[in-house]
């Protein structure tokens, strides 16, 4: 058995929502199984406001929700990663930073609901499909590390 937390870096190009959802999603779901981060490639610098909101109806802390570039994970004394999780297209076909410990990579290629301009309400609802598929995968690989627990 694995007693151990384990580190999840989910991945996108801007970090700015559904990298945010999902590392607000499966640290509070996973009750101290997993613990999220996230991270982009070229990140946006600021928390989509409806990424924001949601993160903090799951009751993930506000001073957790930053946008941040990749390269805060890739050095020596960065938390080490179990899993390397690209949640969207552009950053699955990335060069990404050697991970060290060669964590277990996974893809999954959702749609970008900050790209959606246009009444708040449909934004509101792309957000919440994004926040559904992740919460359906993230439901999945909780359950995979608890049977390996």
């Amino acid at each position: 058995m694995i007693d151990k937390t384990f580190n999840v870096l989910f991945l996108c190009t801007g970090n700015s929502a559904r990298s945010i959802l999902a590392e607000a999603l499966i640290t509070t779901l996973s009750q101290g199984i997993l613990k999220g981060y996230s991270a982009g490639s070229h990140p946006r610098g600021q928390v989509h406001p409806i990424a924001e909101k949601i993160a903090l109806k799951l009751k993930y802390p506000k001073e957790n929700l930053r946008s941040k570039s990749w390269d805060e994970f890739s050095h020596p004394n960065a938390p080490h990663m179990d899993f390397i999780i690209t949640v969207c297209d552009n950053a699955k076909g990335e060069t990404c930073p050697i991970w060290p410990g060669h964590p277990a990579t996974l893809h999954w290629g959702l749609p970008d609901p900050a790209l959606l301009t246009g009444p708040y309400e449909e934004q509101e609802k792309a957000f919440e499909y994004v926040q559904d598929q992740l919460q359906e995968k993230i439901e999945n690989l909780i359950n995979i590390v608890r049977y390996m627990r």
